[in-house]
């Protein structure tokens, strides 16, 4: 008659059994540890580029025709092709159509399809700020929508203003967007009533 315990068999393979047991709960601890390191916390998702505003200006891909944008601020600057940073005002984008948007890269040529031009306001000033679009040159006699998007980044990304425009022809200059900041970057109003910068451009040269 067998005594009570462990046979002399099941005495071999436990201390195994449970050194393999411990190492795998050991390894799955230390991999929930490191999952917890990685993944972000809502602050560290949050967006915090060197900018208050992103202004954004596209139109159709591989479109010929050249769109240009002009911001005025509070305090009267404005930014446009000629004067690229004005204020707190810059533009990080010029894009003129089709126009240079191939590159030799290694003996092949390399397409940008891409029509877009980008503003930033990198800093707050109370007031009202307006948003235009101005078809510099046409080469195409149908109406080209040009998208416009305003959008606060700071803290987190809101858009503000969206809108699709049609300009029909070199010269036609259209008021996207007017807002109104507090002192805070605070949104307090948008709207539209046209105004033309090109005019005041041109007086200031």
């Amino acid at each position: 008659m067998k005594k009570f315990g462990f046979n002399k068999e099941e005495s071999t393979l436990d201390p195994f059994t449970d050194l393999l047991f411990n190492g795998l709960l050991g390894f799955a601890f230390m991999f929930a540890i490191a999952f917890m390191l990685i993944k972000p916390t809502p602050e560290e998702a949050k967006i915090d580029p060197d900018a208050e505003f992103i202004i954004t200006v596209s139109w159709p891909d591989e479109h010929p025709d050249d769109i240009d944008t002009y911001v005025e601020d509070p305090q009267g600057n404005i930014v446009w092709y000629h004067i690229r940073e004005a204020g707190l005002m810059h533009l990080d984008r010029d894009d003129r159509g089709n126009f240079k948007d191939t590159i030799m890269m290694d003996g092949e040529k390399i397409n940008n399809p891409l029509n877009q031009e980008t503003i930033t306001l990198r800093g707050i000033v109370k007031g009202e700020y307006v948003v235009n679009v101005y078809h510099y040159l046409a080469n195409t006699v149908d109406e080209i929508p040009v998208k416009v998007k305003v959008e606060k980044v700071n803290p987190t990304v809101q858009v503000i203003f969206y809108d699709t425009l049609f300009v029909n022809g070199k010269g036609t200059e259209l008021t996207a967007a007017r807002f109104v900041l507090d002192k805070d970057g605070k949104v307090l109003t948008v709207y539209k009533k046209p105004k033309k910068l090109t005019v005041l451009t041109r007086q200031r040269k």
